[in-house]
């Protein structure tokens, strides 16, 4: 059976894709959850629109992230931290405490696009990518400061 992909799904393909799957699998799963539709001329003219209009979104929300990330450019965080001898944090910085921060300064950040591998636990300057979109990700510098 072939069915035309109105999403990315991994290991079939991308939006657009005309791609064979097994009938089960195209009538019980990809077109009832709205993943697919049949193939079909109709069909393909409709998945044409909607290509073309999910492009303008797309550049839309591309263009968007670029100006965000023209105001995350020269940002840099200062946070004053508790800290052992050897410049290791009592506690951690988080990137909630970053999306706090960044809110602070009138810079609204999802905590979940800052891409912080794991917390901030020690003293020095750190460089934190933000994920604005697929390909855009500015770095913010944050700063860890011991506490007096």
């Amino acid at each position: 059976m072939q069915v035309i992909l109105r999403d990315r799904i991994d290991n079939l393909g991308d939006a657009g894709d005309v791609v064979d799957v097994k009938p089960g699998y195209g009538r019980n799963y990809l077109i009832p959850k709205g993943l697919a539709y049949e193939a079909s001329p109709a069909n393909v003219r409709r998945m044409e629109a909607e290509r073309a209009a999910l492009g303008r979104r797309e550049a839309e929300t591309l263009s968007e992230a670029r100006q965000q990330a023209g105001a995350l450019e020269g940002v840099s965080l200062t946070f004053n931290a508790r800290a052992g001898q050897e410049g290791k944090l009592f506690g951690s910085i988080t990137s909630g405490d970053i999306a706090d921060k960044l809110a602070e300064q009138g810079i609204q950040i999802d905590r979940r696009q800052i891409e912080l591998d794991e917390p901030i636990k020690s003293l020095g300057v750190h460089s934190v990518p933000v994920r604005l979109h697929t390909q855009v990700r500015p770095e913010i510098k944050v700063w860890v400061i011991a506490e007096e």
